[in-house]
């Protein structure tokens, strides 16, 4: 019998007796057992591969290098520590690859459960492909428990500080069915997002918060967590039309710029406009919002209402009423004006969301629905090494604008 079939047949035996979490994954566990076992048969595949002769081959002698034992090292895995015996050669030619020289950190088979579950697999879709790969057959109780591990990382990275300005945040929220502890009625709870671009540039989310529906009250306890967090300045928040939302973020930031979402207000006001004059009332407000200046705006803000205000009274009313937050991007130049008119930024993270939840069309509580838009957010984020485009353009306006928000922070 081949080496590798013997591992798998003493792991299917330790798997048989294992009833919990720690006798699959803990110190002593099967996991952890066969993680040992097969990296010292693949050190001692790779030496015997450099050597050119397998161990006690007599091939070996007058051959320039030969074994000369091994030597103890341990390594760190998300089991715990992971103690090995690393083959060595008589001339220190040997580079181990399986376990690099200087390497203390090594991946895991919880580490690929973790990051199925992120991707948006079900726990039992996680099992069949475990048992696929590894030829392994693991439980979706005992999927469950392994990801749920990563509810403490939530919960530290919910709580961390914060950095001390956020030249633009995007705020945003994004609805879940999600089924209530204490009544077991299903509930449609609403995802709070804030997406921050901090001072250098990058995106950031600064949190995710669970709540019963979207709401002011609620955004107003966001926004005392954000300042208690460390959040001393926020220059422009680009918001979406929810009723006393503007009030409740200055409340906590007096000074603030208040950005509304222009593609919000426009799919708000076609709402109220009959299908045959959609198109053309869309093109007459476009001359509204693509005006190079805010009074040639109020202009075209003018003739659009002259035009079309008595046929589509409630569709216009709202951008008379709001004028002011819809207008605030008029006020900068146009690689400020190109990031801030829109929530796009974070509704393109909440797509993201949508699209690796969509196979979940209930989570059995809010602890269910933040560890999965956390792990999802953590996948996402490693993508995020990019600068805002034209930054060093935007962060030397904002220095100039929000001088007095801005300077102690460059």
């Amino acid at each position: 019998m081949e080496l590798s079939e013997k591992l798998l047949e003493q792991f299917k035996k330790d798997f048989a007796t294992a009833k919990t979490y720690n006798d699959l994954m803990g110190k002593e566990g099967a996991i952890k057992k066969l993680m040992k076992t097969s990296l010292e048969a693949m050190l001692d595949a790779e030496i015997t591969d450099q050597l050119g002769y397998t161990k006690h081959s007599p091939a070996g002698k007058n051959s320039g290098n030969s074994r000369n034992g091994s030597y103890h090292k341990t390594v760190t895995t998300d089991q715990g520590a992971l103690e090995l015996e690393i083959p060595r050669d008589r001339n220190s030619e040997f580079e181990p690859i399986v376990v690099k020289k200087h390497e203390t950190r090594l991946g895991a088979i919880e580490d690929k459960i973790i990051s199925m579950y992120a991707k948006g697999m079900t726990t039992r879709d996680i099992q069949t492909h475990i048992e696929d790969i590894y030829g392994l057959e693991i439980s979706p109780t005992l999927v469950s428990q392994i990801t749920d591990k990563i509810n403490d990382l939530a919960i530290q990275w919910q709580n961390r500080s914060l950095e001390s300005i956020y030249p633009v945040v995007f705020f945003d929220a994004i609805h879940f069915k999600v089924k209530d502890d204490s009544t077991k009625r299903v509930e449609s709870k609403a995802s709070y997002t804030c997406l921050g671009i901090n001072i250098e540039g990058k995106k950031d989310l600064l949190g995710l918060w669970i709540g019963e529906a979207e709401g002011a009250k609620f955004w107003l306890s966001v926004m005392t967590e954000l300042k208690n967090r460390g959040v001393k300045e926020i220059c422009i928040a680009c918001i979406d039309g929810l009723t006393g939302f503007s009030e409740a973020i200055k409340t906590v930031f007096p000074d603030i710029k208040i950005q509304r979402c222009i593609v919000h207000q426009i799919r708000n006001s076609m709402k109220y406009v009959a299908s045959k004059d959609q198109k053309v009332f869309a093109q007459a407000l476009k001359t509204i919002y693509s005006a190079p200046t805010e009074a040639a705006a109020l202009q075209n803000l003018k003739t659009v209402d002259e035009t079309w205000g008595k046929k589509y009274l409630l569709a216009m009313k709202s951008w008379r009423e709001n004028w002011e937050e819809l207008s605030t991007f008029f006020q900068y130049p146009q690689e400020i004006r190109t990031m801030i008119y829109t929530t796009n930024a974070v509704e393109a993270l909440h797509r993201q969301f949508r699209k690796v939840t969509k196979a979940k069309c209930l989570f059995p509580n809010d602890e269910a629905l933040t560890k999965m838009l956390f792990l999802v957010y953590r996948d996402i984020a490693r993508k995020w090494t990019m600068l805002v485009r034209n930054w060093s353009m935007v962060i030397g306006h904002f220095s100039i604008i929000f001088d007095h928000q801005v300077e102690p922070f460059l």
